[in-house]
C-alpha cells in the first residue's frame, strides 16, 4: 500500500485556525521570516511552518475557515481551492512552501487526535539521525571546535585550488552544493567548469548537488552521475523523471513538495529506483525543523542530512552544540 494511503483516512476535527509569525535578523542582507499555521481541535494543536523566503510575502496570510470533522485526505483536497497569497509571490516555489504549512499542520493535528506518531501511523521505526552542518562561513573554524563534524558546503566562484585542497584534506566534506538553479538570491553561484573539475578531482566521495549540466560544466561531470544530487528543481516525481540524468542521490525538502501525498510519492519512487536520499532544511525557525528531522529518522537516517538543530543556524562555532546523530523522535504527532 502506498504511504499516503496509510494516512489519508486519518480523521481529524479542525475547530479553529490561527497563524503565528517568527522572524530573526540573520545579517544586514537577510531577515528570516516564517509563519506557523496552528490548527486546533479537541484540546490538541497541529502546527506547520511556512518557509517562504520573501519577508513581504508573509504580510498577508490566508484566512482558512475551520472545516470541522473530516479525513486528512479530504482536508488536503479542500486546500486545492485555498487562495494562498494576496498577490503573486516573489518566488514561484513559495506556493508549495505555504501549502506545506497547512498540510503539515493538518498531519500533526490528525496524528495527535489519534494518539499516533508518524512512525506508528506508517508502521515504520524511527532511527537516530545523522546530520551534516551546512555553512557558508569558515568551515575550518567549525572543525576547530568539533573535528568530527560532517560538512555540506557551497563551492563559490572565488574558491581556488589551494583552498579546496585544504578543505579536502580535512576528510569531513560530505556534500558540495553548487546552487546552479538559484537566480536572483544572495546564494547564487555562477556555474564554472574549472570549479566543477577541481571539485570532482579533489572530493571523489562527496555528493555533488544542484550542479549545472550545461555545456562545459556538464562535460566536467561526465561519469559522475552516481554521486549527483538534485534539490531546487524537485517538487514532484515528475520533476525527478524529467531530469536529464539518472542521479544517484536526491535532497528531500518536504516544503518543496507542497502536499504530503507528493512528498511520500517521491520517497517511494526513490526507494523503488535505487536513488539514495537525504533530508534538507529551509532555515526553519519553528516546528518545521523538527518535521524534517522526523522524516529523516523514518526514511533516510543514515544519509548526509542537512537537518542540524537550529542552534547551528545562528551564532558562531562554539562548544556545547548538539552532536550527530540525533536521538530518534518518538512522541505523538508530527
Amino acid at each position: 500500500m502506498a504511504l499516503w494511503d496509510e494516512l489519508r483516512g486519518l480523521e481529524l476535527n479542525v475547530e479553529d485556525v490561527a497563524a503565528e509569525r517568527k522572524s530573526v535578523d540573520v545579517s544586514t542582507e537577510f531577515k528570516r521570516v516564517t509563519t506557523t499555521v496552528v490548527l486546533g481541535g479537541e484540546g490538541e494543536q497541529g502546527r506547520g511552518e511556512d518557509v517562504t523566503y520573501t519577508p513581504g510575502d508573509h504580510d498577508w496570510f490566508p484566512d482558512l475557515a475551520a472545516p470541522g470533522r473530516l479525513t486528512l485526505g479530504e482536508l488536503s483536497a479542500q486546500l486545492d481551492g485555498l487562495r494562498l497569497f494576496e498577490r503573486e509571490p516573489k518566488m514561484g516555489a513559495s506556493a508549495d512552501y505555504r501549502r506545506w504549512a497547512f498540510e503539515s499542520a493538518a498531519l500533526d493535528l490528525a496524528l495527535r487526535q489519534n494518539d499516533l506518531s508518524l512512525g506508528a501511523a506508517l508502521g515504520r521505526e524511527s532511527h537516530p539521525v545523522r546530520f551534516v552542518v551546512s555553512t557558508r562561513g569558515d568551515a575550518f573554524a567549525w572543525l576547530g571546535h568539533n573535528p568530527g563534524l560532517e560538512l555540506k558546503l557551497d563551492p563559490e566562484n572565488d574558491w581556488d585550488r589551494p583552498f579546496m585542497e585544504r578543505l579536502a584534506a580535512t576528510g569531513r566534506v560530505r556534500v558540495l552544493d553548487f546552487k546552479a538553479y538559484y537566480t536572483g538570491t544572495p546564494v547564487d553561484v555562477v556555474p564554472d567548469p574549472a570549479l566543477y573539475r577541481t571539485a570532482v578531482e579533489l572530493f571523489p566521495d562527496a555528493v555533488l548537488e544542484d550542479a549545472s549540466l550545461d555545456g562545459e560544466c556538464g562535460a566536467a561531470l561526465e561519469g559522475q552521475e552516481g554521486r549527483m544530487s538534485f534539490d531546487a528543481p524537485i517538487h514532484s516525481v515528475a520533476d525527478v523523471r524529467a531530469l536529464p540524468v539518472e542521479p544517484g542521490w536526491l535532497n528531500i525538502k518536504p516544503s518543496r513538495f507542497g502536499t504530503a501525498e507528493r512528498l511520500l510519492e517521491c520517497v517511494e519512487h526513490c526507494a523503488a529506483n535505487g536513488i539514495q536520499i537525504y533530508g534538507g532544511g529551509q532555515f526553519e525557525l519553528g516546528v518545521g525543523r523538527r518535521h524534517i528531522q522526523v522524516l529523516a529518522s523514518l526514511f533516510y537516517p543514515d544519509g548526509p542530512n542537512d537537518v542540524a538543530p537550529r542552534e547551528y543556524n545562528t551564532g558562531e562555532p562554539r562548544p556545547g552544540l548538539p552532536q550527530s546523530p540525533l536521538d530518534p523522535p518518538e512522541s505523538v504527532g508530527f
